[in-house]
């Protein structure tokens, strides 16, 4: 497997290329519209044809760049089948993984941040790794008060979904704040002061409650256009 974990710093997000080596198919999962030059010229350098976009849920800190690399590479589009999207080629659903030549992609949902997200899984050779989206971050969450998101459903999602997962499978959030880049199961079971070393739903729910986050700056724009696969309305 071709593994390039890939940062955008203005919404901190980061996109994730994976490919097989035999036939050099390749999928981006959570791809910004702003990177759209950086991912092809780093497609191109790896010798890889971009197959699909695969994202996560419908984002409100950014626009996805699903259909823009769609219209300039001729990929297909998945989006997990319950963000109800307009456009998208494939609909992910935990029934439905994704083959890209000897890989397969196995969606995960998991709500709480919101109602449509979903993980995805991995296991290729002695790896095996988790995108988690905005679900679980390292040492940290996805906010629940938007889109569907509820907390005790996050916390159900997190413990029954990826705690009970081995615990040196490799967790890849989508966002980090801080330039850390890869967990492990077992470090955010033990570690994660939000959601694990032994906290209670109750304790999480009133965590998530007192946050007081600022309205995302991107969501009149972002969610509207995730909608329909990163196509912005300019009407």
């Amino acid at each position: 497997m071709i593994f390039r974990q890939l940062f955008e710093p203005e919404s901190s997000t980061y996109t994730y290329l994976i490919a097989c080596r035999d036939s050099r198919a390749a999928l981006l999962i959570d791809p910004v519209l702003e990177t759209v030059d950086r991912d092809l010229e780093t497609l191109a350098a790896l010798g890889l044809e971009l197959a699909f976009t695969v994202d996560t849920h419908i984002h409100a800190d950014h626009v996805t760049s699903a259909s823009r690399l769609r219209a300039l590479t001729g990929c297909r589009i998945a989006f997990p089948a319950a963000s109800g999207v307009t456009g998208a080629d494939l609909h992910l659903s935990e029934v439905d993984p994704l083959a890209l030549g000897a890989l397969t992609l196995h969606a995960v949902h998991t709500p709480g941040h919101t109602s449509d997200h979903h993980a995805y899984l991995i296991d290729a050779g002695p790896v095996t790794r988790l995108f988690t989206g905005d679900a679980l971050l390292i040492d940290g969450c996805g906010r629940t008060d938007f889109q569907g998101g509820d907390a005790a459903t996050l916390f159900a999602t997190i413990h029954d979904k990826i705690f009970t997962l081995p615990g040196d499978t490799l967790v890849y959030p989508a966002h980090d704040y801080q330039g850390r880049r890869v967990s492990s199961v077992t470090q955010e079971r033990d570690r994660n002061p939000r959601l694990g070393a032994g906290r209670s739903v109750e304790e999480f729910v009133a965590i998530m409650a007192s946050l007081d986050l600022p309205y995302p700056k991107k969501i009149d724009l972002s969610v509207p256009a995730n909608r329909n696969c990163g196509a912005i309305c300019t009407a």
